[in-house]
């Protein structure tokens, strides 16, 4: 027996290459020109021999699939299961992608076939031929498919097996499988499709809420799914069993999931909350249609829908097979496959594997493209405090990631030596002394740098005061909060405004502001004065992050817990504190510049807001007794420093609470 298999380097071919090749008969696999060394990947990925496989070099967008005649001279009457696998697997692809390859290179695959004479053709189609029917769709149908016109695949899946069943030459078989995700044992998926699309969203959400706070996710509809190594198993199988030929095959999970369900397992798979309710994509479907098409075609309306769906990873495509009512009989596949033990296994076994290795090899952030070197060669970055601390730190990070820094700080000499350091390592930077505490000399910073320079593409408003007194002690002490207040929130407030017109001139910009974890919370005794200088600024980056998103001028609050830097070391309780580094904070930064999200939180972080919004008199009474159990320094208390020690439950509380501090 011998097989011709199409698609044999795509991520559904490959696996039924593999299980082919445990069987005796030539394998024939259609490549094109150049594809060679990715199916000599697949073999070494997969264990298996090259050698196993004959290559007939094809297109399939050429009549017969571009098969030279001496190979098809080689393949008359040689091919009993022709396999053809290849086909445009996604909604995004527009309608002449779709058409060229699902529809005619189905109908050259067909002619194909009929001139070598080919035993069977097996044609893998989609449940997609279903469209958006209202019911249970079986094996047997196919004219009753509906909504097809409303993505090019849908429409295009349906005609190309439409191709197969009409013609007369070749006995057949069609499968037909369900959204396909990665393997179950390994997780290994090759393009972000189906459920893929979410997983974004899940992560920002694990991300920002606690694992133990309910959620609310997307209701949605059916939700049918399968790992590829069903598909590739079954198909094998099915290949074998007399009397086959003539049908059709589900290769569905069924019973299937609702999209609720299917997104609390796989929020649950990556360690987040428990998705206990959806909200209907249909919400707004008591509207009357043509008032609702009115408002969502606004442009206002697109640009808002566009920006969300962009910031989450999810293509428009998506929105529309969120509420699919359709279910799917697969009696056929279930006879055929009985007593074999292939089936396939409940999502809840195998949702952490697939999530897995999609953070691992998959997550846009975290693959190559999405480098920092990538996003800010080439760019213009002002960070302020640059001379220690996380500024120094930041501002090597951003030299060493190709772009131009200029650093600010009141110290020259210490900038110098940043500087120094930068040059020394084939970095561009520039050292600019400035007392952020004048407003004027504000001004005239920017003014400089934009001469110079000619932009600011990234502007990290760094620099920052930190004062730790309670109350009681500043009684006659209101310049500390005008000092705090001049330098946390004016200061970059001045900065900004004053570039702000040159970054949307130049087309857009990215805003950093360091904050502090105890914003989250929305208040730290002791730190009144800190705390409420880094709201100020968190509550007018937000308000200008909107006036300023049209014009592509993105703002970033990053949220830091406690770091190790000279701003605390006039309080010696924190040498008994869990601190980050400088370098960990820059990571922070990182993911500001590669998101460009409008805040960054630690998981702490995320815990103490929602505590304080869902219980507040609970975090009222934890803030209270950190209070009562860390006393001012000896220095806000005008007494020697030896005086003041900390106590084992004062050390034990600051390792529990570490970061909530600053």
């Amino acid at each position: 027996m011998s097989y011709f298999v199409t698609g044999g380097t795509g991520f559904i071919g490959k696996y039924i290459l593999a299980n082919l090749s445990k069987r005796e008969g030539e394998i024939f696999v259609l490549v094109r020109e150049g594809s060679e060394d990715k199916l000599k990947a697949h073999c070494e990925k997969l264990h298996l021999d090259f050698e196993r496989f004959t290559l007939i070099s094809g297109d399939l967008t050429q009549p017969m699939l571009g098969v030279s005649d001496a190979d098809k001279d080689r393949l008359l009457n040689q091919v009993k299961e022709f396999i053809h696998s290849a086909a445009v697997y996604d909604i995004t692809a527009n309608a002449q992608a779709n058409g060229d390859i699902n529809v005619e290179g189905t109908r050259q695959a067909l002619a194909l076939a009929e001139f070598i004479k080919a035993d069977c053709f097996n044609h893998l189609s989609s449940i997609a031929v279903a469209g958006f029917y209202p019911g249970v769709f079986n094996e047997q149908m196919f004219e009753q498919g509906e909504g097809l016109d409303i993505n090019p695949y849908l429409r295009t899946k349906h005609d190309s097996e439409a191709l197969v069943r009409k013609q007369e030459a070749l006995p057949y078989r069609i499968f037909r499988p369900s959204m396909v995700v990665g393997h179950s044992k390994t997780g290994e998926i090759d393009k972000i499709d189906g459920p893929y699309y979410l997983f974004k969203t899940l992560q920002k959400l694990r991300n920002v809420l606690p694992s133990w706070i309910p959620a609310l996710g997307i209701k949605g509809g059916e939700f049918n799914m399968v790992p590829v190594d069903y598909v590739a198993d079954s198909i094998d199988h099915i290949l074998t069993v007399p009397d086959t030929q003539g049908q059709c095959y589900h290769l569905v999970d069924n019973p299937g999931v609702k999209m609720i369900e299917a997104l609390d397992v796989f929020s649950r798979a990556a360690h987040g909350s428990r998705l206990s309710a959806g909200i209907s994509p249909g919400v707004l479907d008591f509207i009357p249609a043509p008032v609702r098409m009115a408002i969502l075609n606004l442009p206002t309306v697109r640009h808002l829908i566009d920006q969300t769906l962009s910031s989450l990873n999810i293509p428009r495509e998506a929105l529309k097979l969120l509420e699919l009512k359709t279910k799917y009989d697969d009696s056929n596949t279930q006879r055929a496959l009985a007593g074999t033990g292939i089936s396939v296994p409940p999502l809840k076994d195998y949702a952490g594997v697939l999530w897995d290795y999609w953070e691992r090899n998959m997550d846009p952030n975290r693959m190559g493209s999405r480098t920092l070197e990538e996003n800010i060669e080439g760019k213009i970055a002002m960070v302020t405090g640059a001379s220690s601390g996380i500024g120094r730190s930041l501002a090597i990070r951003l030299a060493q990631a190709g772009a131009k820094v200029i650093l600010v700080a009141r110290g020259m000499e210490l900038l110098k030596e940043v500087e120094a350091e930068i040059l020394a390592e084939g970095g561009e930077a520039y050292s600019y002394n400035c007392d952020l505490n004048d407003l004027d000399a504000c001004d005239a910073l920017v003014d400089q740098v934009l001469a110079e320079h000619q932009g600011i593409d990234i502007l990290v408003n760094n620099a920052g005061r930190s004062i730790r007194r309670s109350l009681k002690l500043t009684y006659d002490r209101f310049h500390d909060f005008e000092r705090t207040m001049q330098l946390n929130y004016f200061a970059p407030v001045r900065l900004t405004m004053r570039a702000l017109p040159s970054m949307v001139e130049r087309g857009g910009a990215h805003v950093v502001n360091i904050s502090t974890i105890a914003v989250l919370g929305g208040y730290a005794p002791r730190f009144s004065a800190y705390v409420a200088s880094k709201s100020a600024l968190d509550a007018w980056s937000q308000s200008a992050g909107a006036e300023y998103r049209e014009h592509n001028v993105n703002f970033t609050n990053v949220h830091m817990p406690l770091v190790r830097t000279p701003m605390i070391e006039a309080s010696p309780m924190y040498n008994f504190a869990p601190t980050l580094s400088p370098d960990e904070a820059v990571a922070m930064i990182e993911e500001a510049l590669l998101e460009q999200p409008a805040e960054v939180n630690t998981g702490i972080g995320s815990a103490m807001r929602a505590i304080s919004v869902l219980a507040p008199k609970v975090y009222e009474l934890l803030m209270s007794t950190t209070f009562k159990m860390f006393p001012d320094t000896a220095a806000a208390q005008g007494l020697p420093e030896e005086e003041v020690k900390p106590t084992p439950e004062q050390v034990a509380l600051a390792a529990l609470m570490s970061g909530n501090y600053l």
